[in-house]
């Protein structure tokens, strides 16, 4: 199995290796063959994994649970701080590399294991400085394993853009003052939790608090593992957009099965040179989120969709940021379906398909989540405008 060695020396000079061995390979001999690459002395070499102190040289690196491709990080003895006399090396407490106290992502269970350490975060003004002393609260030391871990960096990135921002500005006073920050926030929390957690069991105050920590667990626990099974859900989506032509004006048209009619902007028909075909009798009010106003109607024109010229009416638009939206009334005329598989839309009267447009093609209004507030806010109005309008009862009539 192949094990990638990020190694950080007592001067805090970085450097990573790999190393090829087997399972069986014991600790003692990997620290010698890092001792080759790294030249540090195996005497000297502390090996953590997944912050766990690996201290027993007798055992296989497979009983530790490396598998390929995992990453240890190797620090020199002296970044570690002497070890005080007389304490067994197993102890794992004393060996544990603690990141309590950083706000990087993690597991639910990861935070129920820190919650009882709760005792040893108060008083930070001390804790800051047996951290120190261990050098594994060195916010260099924390920034250089970040940035060389591109997995947890973009964790970090999702999780706490704060400090990631910070991480990535390349400055370690910058980075150094919002991870102390966010380590004191984390211990003021852990102590208010001790302190509820030792509350009268019928103070109806405490019990309300600690019920929301519980409840804000379980959303974390259930983020993690959306994260894990399905990260495609944290990223932008698309709208489904087809080009077409109207009275031999290129357009792209948002297909949207939910909407009821088929709609045009006021400007869009304006362009298209069929805004004098626009009968004002329809006019009336499309209402959802907000209101817009419907100017009239359109009864017949051609849209043509590659080869195909069809029959379609178009309700016309005061404002709105969409050229051409294609309801359901258009889908259903022409028996269209979309079929996400191949990512086109079938046009059933006539067995045609088009692609839906690439991302990089779609309008900026196609996106669901918007660089802007008030644009999203927008977005979302006159999609609710269009799936729900009102036309207005009492029509002109001659």
């Amino acid at each position: 199995m192949l094990i990638t060695v990020y190694c950080v020396r007592r001067d805090l000079s970085e450097r990573t290796f790999s190393l090829q061995v087997s399972p069986d390979f014991e600790l003692c001999n990997f620290r010698v063959l890092c001792e080759i690459e790294s030249g540090i002395p195996a005497e000297e070499s502390q090996i953590i994994y997944t912050e766990r102190m690996l201290v027993d040289d007798h055992c296989s690196l497979g009983s530790y649970g490396l598998k390929d491709g995992d990453v240890v990080v190797l620090l020199q003895k002296d970044n570690m701080g002497p070890r005080p006399p007389g304490r067994a090396p197993n102890h794992h407490h004393h060996h544990r590399v603690d990141f309590s106290g950083v706000a990087t992502p993690g597991t639910s269970t990861a935070r129920q294991q820190r919650a009882p350490s709760a005792q040893q975060s108060h008083g930070l003004g001390s804790g800051e400085k047996a951290a120190s002393a261990h050098g594994l609260d060195s916010p260099a030391l924390i920034r250089s394993m970040l940035l060389s871990n591109p997995h947890d960096l973009s964790l970090l990135k999702e999780r706490n853009p704060v400090l990631a921002e910070a991480l990535l500005s390349g400055n370690l006073d910058t980075f150094s003052r919002v991870l102390r920050e966010q380590q004191r926030e984390i211990a003021l929390r852990e102590q208010e939790m001790l302190r509820l957690y030792t509350a009268d069991p019928f103070d109806r105050e405490a019990q309300a608090k600690i019920e929301e920590e519980i409840r804000q667990q379980n959303i974390e626990e259930n983020m993690t593992i959306a994260m894990e099974e399905a990260p495609e859900s944290f990223g932008q989506v698309a709208m489904l957009y087809v080009n077409c032509k109207v009275n031999g004006l290129p357009l792209k048209a948002f297909v949207d099965s939910g909407a009821q009619m088929t709609i045009m902007s006021q400007a869009c028909a304006e362009r298209c040179n069929i805004i004098r075909l626009m009968d004002r009798r329809w006019a009336g009010v499309a209402k959802g989120v907000g209101i817009q106003r419907i100017m009239g109607r359109i009864h017949l024109a051609q849209i043509q969709i590659e080869g195909d010229f069809l029959q379609c009416s178009f309700s016309i638009l005061e404002e709105q940021p969409m050229d051409i939206l294609l309801g359901l009334d258009m889908l259903r005329r022409h028996q269209c379906s979309i079929d996400l598989k191949k990512n086109v839309l079938v046009i059933g009267t006539t067995g045609t398909q088009t692609p839906f447009l690439p991302e990089a093609e779609v309008p900026i209004c196609a996106m669901l989540i918007s660089g802007s507030e008030e644009e999203e806010s927008s977005n979302k109005e006159v999609a609710e405008k269009i799936k729900h309008p009102v036309m207005d009862s009492g029509r002109k009539k001659h």
